[in-house]
């Protein structure tokens, strides 16, 4: 199942913006390590002023009735798929349970008297797991308020979804990154990711090392590697950036780019389909630790989807950006 959400955008990143607005008690470990990209970290003997230094948020032991609460604000608003409570390092403090409320509120933040809607009711937490559960709404939304009964420490929330974007204000002559990741870009399938996710590719600003960006294993067999992205709405392409900034000697030696308007079918079909989707970008050559923006060498095939990126052989990639101006839909 952790597959399948992490096709869709971590909405509660701190690398998009999610932040903790208000929090009940963070006594032993500060709310916003709960929101880091990273896999949390156990650091064996480390303490601080409160005690046992903790990768996640946790609160202190509750004398009182009542539970511990963290409301977190989205950095993009989205559509929620799937949701990762992870306790790991958390043994003996972790919270027996925990649930997720949430809201739509685009202007400013909600006051205690906002409605808040139940996304995911009380489940029963363990220790040191990633409890995974699937989200069944079509609802976009703004804030979160993840409750643990009664308190306890959770080492990462991860909310996956779809950013919501409201594309009847767009301007259509606008130039955007159609496979952005704030603009509903969705990685959806790829050759081999041994050393990054094929996601970061399409995440906001600049990878900040090489683990920030898609890496593949050095191929030892014929072909090359490869990853398709769904572009968050229809469009044609006009400018293609292909970044390989900190890749320096696992750069790819080339690049090109596969591209089709997709009807019909799923995302486990669209493998198959890609093998015969037309020539987007051919063949181009790429250097280490760079920007290579392509532009003239762009094929004019109409409005498309759906990209696959064609790496020779193998080797890593910073980012991938497409621009260019949303179509009619056919």
């Amino acid at each position: 199942m952790s597959e399948i959400f992490e096709k869709y955008v971590n909405l509660a990143n701190a690398r998009l913006g999610s932040k903790a607005i208000s929090v009940t008690d963070d006594w032993f470990a500060a709310v916003d390590r709960m929101l880091q990209p990273e896999a949390p970290v156990w650091k064996e003997g480390v303490f601080d002023d409160n005690g046992k230094w903790m990768d996640g948020w946790e609160s202190r032991r509750k004398r009182f009735e009542g539970y511990d609460s963290a409301v977190i604000r989205l950095g993009v608003p989205g559509v929620i798929k799937g949701v990762d409570i992870d306790t790991s390092f958390f043994t003996g403090n972790y919270p027996p349970s925990a649930s997720l409320e949430a809201c739509f509120c685009p202007e400013g933040d909600p006051d205690d008297a906002y409605d808040w809607i139940d996304v995911l009711p009380a489940v029963a937490l363990k220790g040191d797991s990633q409890h995974l559960h699937a989200i069944n709404d079509d609802r976009p939304w703004t804030h979160l308020r993840f409750n643990i009964f009664p308190d306890g420490g959770v080492a990462r929330l991860r909310v996956y979804g779809l950013p919501y974007r409201d594309w009847s204000a767009h301007d259509a002559s606008e130039e955007l990154d159609l496979i952005a990741s704030l603009n509903g870009g969705r990685a959806l399938a790829c050759s081999d990711e041994h050393y990054g996710r094929m996601s970061n590719i399409i995440n906001p600003g600049r990878g900040i090392n090489m683990g920030d960006g898609w890496e593949t294993a050095r191929r030892r067999t014929p072909g090359n590697d490869w990853v398709i992205i769904a572009l968050g709405k229809p469009g044609d392409i006009s400018r293609v950036i292909v970044d390989t900034l900190h890749f320096k000697g696992n750069y790819p030696d080339s690049c090109s780019i596969q591209a089709s308007y997709v009807k019909g079918g799923t995302d486990e079909q669209i493998e198959t389909q890609s093998l015969f989707w037309k020539e987007l970008l051919p063949s181009q050559k790429l250097e280490m630790h760079q920007e290579h923006e392509f532009a003239e060498q762009i094929n004019a095939i109409g409005p498309i989807t759906h990209i696959r990126l064609n790496i020779f052989p193998d080797g890593g990639v910073s980012r991938l950006r497409l621009f260019g101006k949303v179509s009619l839909e056919k």
